[in-house]
């Protein structure tokens, strides 16, 4: 089991009581039989780039707050992403282009939501999107790479996909008790990160590579240049244990969850997830915009924090009706 999800078991363990009493205003359908819980809410995002020292701007984003496109169903669709380029843009810019088209195309739900039907969907579209972006490159004869994190928010629950650095972090409320009549419990945001980083070094990530004939270098990167072991292109390495196979994870939305972080790595080199989380949250309660908020995000990593890397950031929020 992930990380995250032993922190969401742990959480529904701790608070199931408190959560019973919170939805009875919702009606509460399982997710597991192709149905979802049902919170009233709508999505606001957008997103902030800057290069940082970099002389090229490698990184690729979407914000479609209404993704369906040729596929329309009753089902709620969004979609975000960030895919952040390495060795040159052209990948970022081809998966960008082309998988969430790829995702849909695969059968992700459009009427009743069914987790497995979206998951093999997601895995299907990334499938499919390295495939054909690893002929366009062949045939381009260019070798660029990018690492992705991806959101898709279906009706009630949101999925997250993510190959290579780029993290998503989400930001939950939790309740402090203080009396016994809870009169004075205090909420606060905890930052959950959705996402596992895929490095070589990492021991799972390691022996696979290996099983593949590649090699793990002594600073932690395959066959010595690759600091990621899972990315979209890069087509030298894909003999040598780079894959393109996301994680995927999913999880109903409450009104506990307000909202989600999208970053590559320049980002969460110079923010903690706390930190980021704490730094949104306030930008937030003073009533700025979304774009307001994300722009603000990535100035603060840049010009005050000093991130030389290329910085992007989506900010997905969700807000009650």
């Amino acid at each position: 089991m992930s990380e995250f999800a032993e922190t969401l078991k742990r959480e529904a363990d701790s608070e199931n009581k408190e959560e019973v009493s919170a939805t009875k205003k919702s009606r509460i359908e399982s997710s597991e039989d192709n149905a979802s819980k049902e919170v009233s809410f709508r999505i606001d995002a957008d997103a902030a780039e800057d290069k940082g020292l970099r002389q090229t701007m490698e990184d690729e984003w979407v914000v479609l707050l209404d993704a369906a496109r040729d596929y329309p169903g009753s089902l709620r669709c969004a979609h975000f992403a960030i895919y952040d380029g390495h060795g040159g843009r052209l990948a970022a810019e081809y998966a960008q282009k082309h998988l969430h088209g790829n995702v849909l195309a695969a059968g992700l739900p459009r009427e009743l939501l069914d987790v497995k039907t979206a998951k093999r969907s997601i895995l299907d579209g990334f499938r499919k999107t390295d495939e054909s972006l690893l002929q366009a490159s062949a045939e381009g004869g260019w070798q660029d790479g990018a690492t992705a994190v991806c959101v898709w928010v279906l009706g009630q629950k949101v999925f997250v996909a993510n190959v290579g650095d780029a993290k998503a972090v989400l930001a939950r409320s939790v309740v402090s008790v203080g009396s016994q009549d809870n009169s004075d419990k205090v909420n606060a945001l905890k930052a959950i990160v959705l996402t596992r980083e895929h490095k070589p070094i990492f021991p799972q990530e390691r022996s696979r590579i290996q099983k593949a004939g590649g090699a793990v270098s002594s600073n932690g990167r395959l066959q010595g240049r690759l600091e990621v072991s899972r990315a979209f292109g890069d087509r030298q390495f894909k003999k040598v244990g780079l894959v393109a196979t996301p994680d995927i994870h999913s999880f109903d939305l409450t009104d506990r969850d307000h909202f989600i972080i999208l970053g590559c790595d320049g980002l969460w080199g110079v923010f903690g997830p706390s930190d980021a989380v704490d730094f949104v949250q306030k930008l937030l309660n003073e009533g700025l915009s979304v774009t307001v908020v994300s722009r603000r995000l990535i100035r603060e990593a840049v010009r005050e924090r000093r991130c030389k890397d290329n910085c992007t950031a989506v900010i997905i929020v969700f807000k009650r009706n």
